[in-house]
């Protein structure tokens, strides 16, 4: 889906309650019963429903990780905390240059476990599992008590392991072969769940 702040009205930044306003302004708007007259309104105001509940089950999730075991690290700045959140949001919804973007827009002395960690995510949704394994071993390194960390280093290992067995390497090329697509996708897979969402709905 298309970025889900946007879907909503609301900026990156937004608190909690600006995120709520926003989400039940626009589902009095767009509720389905108002257009009970109007068979092609009333389909058009469902789907516009079904776009504004999952953009805020999006930012929702997002929220909610940061409630978990990292939210209290020492490596974690609450100075860019909206920004950790927006980042989570759009790997979640798969919006990986955006994600990137905003991780790019947080200054090198204050690129923590977190970033790190969420840095590895996008590498992994792209593909690249040599540069996401390093990234999830700089987090671990930087906050070794934290499991969200930790089990994205396992599985990243043992994707990488599986994929070794089969003769390939993890590290990048230019090459780009069916294993290689496949093996990204199961490791982006994982991460997005960790993160709170799911890439391959059948895994």
């Amino acid at each position: 889906m298309r970025d889900p702040y946007k879907v909503l009205g609301v900026s990156p930044s937004a608190t909690e309650d600006e995120i709520k306003k926003a989400y039940r302004s626009l589902a009095r708007k767009y509720h389905p019963d108002n257009f009970a007259n109007d068979d092609i309104k009333r389909k058009e105001a469902e789907e516009k429903m079904k776009e504004i509940n999952e953009a805020y089950d999006i930012i929702q999730n997002a929220q909610k990780g940061n409630s978990g075991s990292y939210a209290n690290s020492s490596s974690y700045s609450s100075n860019h905390r909206e920004k950790y959140n927006a980042i989570r949001a759009y790997i979640n919804s798969r919006q990986i240059d955006q994600a990137e973007a905003v991780l790019q827009s947080i200054p090198t002395s204050d690129r923590g476990a977190e970033w790190n960690f969420l840095k590895g995510c996008t590498c992994a949704a792209r593909g690249w599992n040599f540069d996401a394994l390093n990234y999830f071993q700089t987090a671990c390194n930087m906050d070794p008590s934290n499991q969200e960390y930790r089990n994205a280093l396992n599985n990243m290992r043992l994707g990488a392991r599986s994929y070794n067995a089969g003769g390939y390497q993890t590290t990048k090329s230019n090459d780009c072969s069916g294993c290689d697509i496949c093996a990204g996708l199961l490791c982006a897979d994982c991460l997005c769940e960790l993160c709170g969402g799911d890439l391959i709905s059948c895994c």
